[in-house]
């Protein structure tokens, strides 16, 4: 396996290993040749011992609290794993960097592979770049390689799960929200009607001075009288 300036190919082997931990060393060689690793020499029963001390201290990293405990426990992975660098062309694929000394077993290439790959991929794309899944049930490690650096779930199907989850979370606290409103505008329109009807407008009807309609009687007789009077002074002048 070539190291790429960021480290993506040895973090994704690392996670791969780490959620899924090999049981045999047949199966530990079967997926480190499909991840594209040469292997140099059999894969023993102490080289899968090898393999899962190493996940336990990497996914120490992974789960790191901040950028510089992080940035500690990688240096220490480093200073327990890799060797100068050094140029080989080994397996006939051209030439490349290596950082261990050669003829060493599987379990000391992965130390070495995944401590290397591990740095250089936080130092190339940023220190956050390692976590675990936001699902709170999904423990799933990923490395995020994304363009934008935002990836937060390790697959599409957990993506949806979390996006249906908020979205019913959503729905109820807006059904809740709604409920609590519809009942104190309620109590406050009836605390504003018994209020007007019992006090204000009430009061406002009491005072205003009462007017009571002349019959059709009476009104004809106001009428007739102010028309008499008029006539009289129409005759004397």
């Amino acid at each position: 396996m070539h190291l790429n300036p960021y480290g993506g190919d040895a973090v994704n082997l690392a996670a791969d290993l780490a959620n899924r931990r090999p049981a045999t060393a047949e199966e530990l060689a079967d997926r480190c040749e499909a991840a594209g690793l040469v292997l140099e020499h059999p894969v023993t029963p102490q080289d899968v011992d090898r393999v899962h001390a190493v996940l336990d201290a990497w996914e120490k990293v992974v789960d790191a609290a901040d950028e510089h405990e992080r940035a500690e426990l990688v240096n220490r992975m480093l200073a327990g794993s890799a060797a100068y660098p050094r140029l080989t062309d080994h397996a006939g694929s051209g030439w490349h960097l290596h950082y261990r000394d050669d003829q060493r077993s599987l379990g000391a290439v992965l130390f070495a592979l995944i401590s290397v790959g591990t740095a250089l991929h936080l130092v190339g794309r940023g220190m956050h770049r390692l976590r675990r899944c936001a699902v709170a049930e999904c423990v799933t490690v990923f490395a995020d390689t994304s363009r934008t650096g935002r990836q937060r779930y390790c697959s599409q199907r957990c993506a949806n799960r979390d996006a249906v989850r908020r979205h019913r979370a959503g729905r109820a606290a807006e059904s809740t929200t709604g409920d609590a409103t519809e009942g104190t505008v309620g109590s406050a329109t009836e605390g504003a009607a018994e209020g007007t009807v019992g006090g204000t407008t009430e009061d406002a009807v009491l005072r205003e001075p009462v007017r009571v309609p002349l019959d059709r009687h009476a009104q004809d007789r106001r009428e007739s009288g102010q028309l008499s009077r008029g006539l009289g002074r129409a005759v004397r002048r």
